[in-house]
């Protein structure tokens, strides 16, 4: 298993970080290959410019000021998203590294004379994680629509491999966690990496549905 883990947030003393923390370990535990990008640690440019505009579809050369997070994409199998959820949606900083990374000839394919749609790029990731925090209730995020989570499992999975395994844990209302829903969070984001990458046997699994 190759692993891409996609972390976004400012701060490293927060619940976020401790959300990372749990998904590495148990990443590690199952003895896979990994690489993290810290967005804000790296100081990533979300801003898509205009001279990367002018030259959006002509690859290979559209990849050369994001080789590195390329090189990231096509690497891994297993791509793990971790952040907080502002405004029911995705931080600038991680909605301008879709708009900057997944790009023509790597995350997908433009139309031509044969397709008029765009195809999936993405087929090698069997994988896809969201970990988030929430302020709002799960009742009201729904009421919304979840443009975050819409975003990643729906629009960035219809790219990736056809039967594409999905995992989501949020920690709704955030604001007024506790010491005591923090804890029993990690222990669920714990658990559901262990399904998602299959380090629980399938009795177990069934047992824990």
């Amino acid at each position: 298993m190759r692993a891409l883990v996609v972390y976004c947030h400012p701060k490293n003393t927060s619940f976020t970080a401790a959300v990372r923390d749990v998904v590495l370990e148990r990443l590690s535990a199952a003895g896979a290959e990994m690489r993290v990008i810290d967005l804000y640690k790296r100081g990533f440019a979300p801003v898509l410019t205009g001279e990367e505009l002018d030259i959006y579809e002509d690859t290979p050369g559209n990849r050369a000021s994001v080789a590195e997070d390329v090189d990231d994409i096509l690497w891994c199998d297993t791509l793990i998203f971790i952040y907080p959820t502002w405004w029911y949606g995705l931080p600038a900083m991680l909605k301008g590294w879709l708009d900057r990374v997944l790009l023509p000839d790597v995350a997908f394919l433009m139309p031509d004379g044969d397709n008029d749609n765009i195809r999936p790029g993405l087929t090698h990731i069997s994988r896809l994680g969201v970990f988030t925090t929430c302020g709002a209730s799960w009742g009201l995020t729904q009421m919304i629509g979840a443009p975050g989570k819409r975003m990643i499992l729906r629009g960035v999975r219809a790219i990736c491999a056809r039967r594409c395994r999905t995992a989501f844990a949020a920690h709704y209302l955030m604001d007024s966690s506790t010491d005591a829903s923090r804890r029993e969070h990690l222990d669920k984001v714990a658990r559901k990496m262990d399904r998602f990458i299959g380090a629980v046997p399938e009795k177990r699994r069934e047992a824990r549905a």
